[in-house]
């Protein structure tokens, strides 16, 4: 009778462990952050050996497509100047914010998702998905959520594109009513002064969105608040603080204030 060595026996347990990892990540996580997964599990495995393991296994990221950031700046507003700067880690909450639009295509016609989002813990804290580009649609609900979520009580920096729908009169006076609140724009056709908010578009996009036809806008929004609210936030580890989820370094930030 043939007994397993020992070997064969961790390479199993870890195998699917791997396996595990890489389907609870909606199969988009490649072997770093499937190694990071494991290590937090204490599970004391190289990189190059998960790479492996995938490889053999099969188990390849779905994510390779790219998307086009299209933002309609023709106006005759006011535009601020940048003072965010592409100072891109304040490492405190509620300090700065940044925002923008993407477009989502369903089966019966486009839809237009406003996020908002914290750059100390890099959480979406505000988001809305529109029939229309209109600012009453699109970015005045996304920002409201956000203010309900996290009351502004400190200066802070709302950061965005040159777009219409940022610079227009309803948005400004909104914004404006808060003294707390700074208003900050990219300079003309630099998509990198807002590399935050375009970097999550490009995850949402190849990780969700790309993976789904849709029917209508309801299925839409199911699809898109599972993703943010029930994964990215939560679970997904992210690189800029340090591969944890946004969640997750928030909690961190918060003990380490309550600490000093």
């Amino acid at each position: 009778m043939h007994i397993p060595s020992k070997r064969s026996i961790e390479n199993q347990l870890i195998e699917s462990e791997v396996q595990q990892s890489f389907e609870n990540s909606k199969k988009i996580y490649v072997s770093p952050r499937v190694t990071l997964e494991l290590n937090k599990k204490n599970i004391k495995v190289s990189r190059p050996r998960v790479a492996r393991m995938m490889w053999k296994a099969k188990l390849r990221s779905i994510v390779k497509k790219k998307f086009k950031v299209t933002t309609d700046s023709s106006h005759k507003f006011p535009v601020p100047e940048n003072i965010l700067d592409r100072d891109f880690k304040p490492e405190i909450i509620s300090t700065v914010g940044v925002s923008d639009i993407t477009y989502i295509r369903t089966k019966k016609g486009w839809l237009y998702l406003t996020t908002v989002i914290d750059l100390g813990d890099r959480k979406i804290i505000g988001w809305s998905l529109s029939l229309t580009m209109k600012a009453i649609d699109t970015v005045i609900p996304a920002f409201k959520m956000a203010h309900r979520r996290r009351p502004i009580t400190k200066e802070l920096i709302f950061h965005s594109d040159r777009g219409v729908q940022y610079a227009c009169n309803e948005f400004r006076c909104l914004l404006e009513k808060n003294p707390l609140i700074t208003r900050s724009m990219s300079r003309k056709g630099n998509c990198w002064d807002n590399a935050v908010a375009e970097s999550f578009f490009k995850t949402l996009k190849a990780e969700c969105i790309y993976q789904h036809k849709f029917a209508d806008k309801e299925q839409a929004a199911l699809i898109v608040f599972e993703y943010i609210e029930t994964w990215y936030n939560p679970k997904r580890l992210h690189s800029a603080p340090g591969y944890l989820s946004p969640e997750e370094f928030g909690r961190n930030l918060n003990k380490q204030k309550n600490a000093a």
